[in-house]
């Protein structure tokens, strides 16, 4: 009986070690403070501003250790080990490929432009690729890292909605100009008649095909989104064990949905808000005839002013609902295997308000909140997420260590570190 017991041990093969029922729950921690981390960004600004910008790669490290090294899992910190001549060569390489774009395109010469664009855009999925890969691999927990396995090849087959959307409004141009058949006429006029030339007609049959093309943009963003977050945790590979990822396709376009709405809502109360004050300037200064002009005047530009202002900021509390719903999306709904999974109880509506609060408060400070507006939304994410580890984390890191290079921490390390720095 006792060889029984050993044989069905060994064919249950590494998951055996896991099969404890007992599920430990680890809240996540950030022990840092905006204080703090306010000498590290000024001193990260102060740097950039004197090196004209060269000392960017330095300040992206000296920012990731300090959240990784203030954010706990289960108990422990993470650890930020990127090397710095890897972040320097690739900040550099990025500089040099944006100079060479800004020349090609400053001298005229449209040749050179198209092929930095068209390189650009092939190698795009490459240079995804490759900063999961890094990015992933510099992040530690207890020593153990994660690892990316996807092939090229599954990184670019994700990368098709990107090839998608230039047949998108390649099919749209050409679409435009077989709906606008005058234009050969009227482009023709424009040579022979200077003067008051004729432009071609937009006809709703054109402006229904642009508006496929928008929709069409749209689908493909989030389907890019999509395939990028699922192959991220698919293919994080943690000892032996891989991702578990649940999230569907059309979980992310109910996201961007609700994000539209939350927008246009936001939009039509400030617009209500700006038509609310401005009549009622109008109003409280209808008394006075001799001044009415003036500051009808005064009215009309600070209308203007704030609208525009009001129209920028309104985009902010949707960004901010968006960022909350995709966050709680990933994290209730990722794990790894059947050894950890996550749950997030971040509430939306407290996480609008708190970027409201910081926009707010980074713009009466001319930008000296930052950090603190920075940390407090960090620390509101991270705080959110609960780890629950099948087995203890003890038995579960040293069973992983047992298996492969990495282990459970790279998935924790990935988990805390990856979305929760923006």
């Amino acid at each position: 009986m006792s060889q029984v017991s050993s044989d069905r041990d060994s064919a249950a093969g590494p998951m055996s070690t896991f099969m404890p029922q007992n599920i430990d729950a680890h809240p996540m921690e950030f022990t840092g403070s905006g204080g703090e981390y306010f000498r590290v960004w000024i001193v990260n600004v102060l740097l950039s501003i004197v090196t004209l910008g060269i000392y960017t790669p330095w300040a992206r490290r000296r920012t990731a250790q300090y959240f990784y090294s203030h954010t706990l899992v289960a108990g422990s910190p993470l650890e930020f080990t990127a090397q710095q001549r890897k972040m320097v060569m690739g900040f550099v390489l990025l500089m040099l490929i944006t100079l060479a774009y800004n020349i090609a395109a400053n001298t005229g010469q449209d040749a050179a432009v198209g092929v930095l664009l068209l390189t650009g855009a092939v190698l795009s999925p490459l240079i995804w690729g490759s900063a999961m890969r890094f990015r992933l691999g510099a992040t530690r927990w207890r020593g153990l890292r994660l690892q990316f396995t996807a092939h090229w090849k599954e990184v670019y087959l994700a990368s098709w909605p990107l090839f998608a959307l230039a047949l998108v409004w390649f099919g749209v141009f050409f679409g435009m100009q077989i709906l606008s058949p005058e234009l050969a006429d009227v482009l023709q006029e424009v040579e022979d008649e200077a003067a008051n030339p004729k432009m071609p007609s937009f006809t709703p049959a054109m402006g229904a095909l642009l508006l496929l093309g928008l929709v069409l943009t749209v689908l493909c963003f989030i389907r890019l989104e999509y395939n990028y977050k699922s192959l991220l945790v698919l293919k994080a590979q943690v000892g032996a064990e891989k991702g578990r990822w649940k999230p569907v396709y059309m979980d992310f376009v109910k996201v961007w949905l609700a994000t539209v709405a939350v927008f246009v809502l936001t939009v039509v109360g400030f617009s209500v808000l700006i038509g609310v004050l401005a009549g009622s300037s109008i109003a409280l200064f209808a008394g006075q005839s001799n001044r009415m002009g003036l500051w009808m005047i005064l009215v009309i530009i600070v209308s203007i002013i704030a609208g525009i202002f009001m129209l920028i900021l309104a985009s902010a509390p949707a960004r901010a609902y968006r960022e909350a719903r995709m966050f709680q999306l990933m994290w209730n709904n990722i794990g790894v295997s059947h050894v950890a999974r996550f749950k997030c109880h971040l509430k939306s509506g407290s996480y609008v308000g708190l970027r409201i609060k910081n926009m707010l408060l980074t713009l009466l400070t001319l930008g000296l909140y930052r950090p603190f507006a920075r940390v407090s939304e960090y620390r509101m994410k991270c705080e959110s997420v609960t780890l629950h580890v099948k087995g203890g984390v003890e038995q579960v890191a040293g069973a992983m260590v047992r298996q492969q290079q990495g282990g459970l921490g790279d998935a924790l390390a990935d988990a805390a570190g990856l979305d929760l720095i923006g």
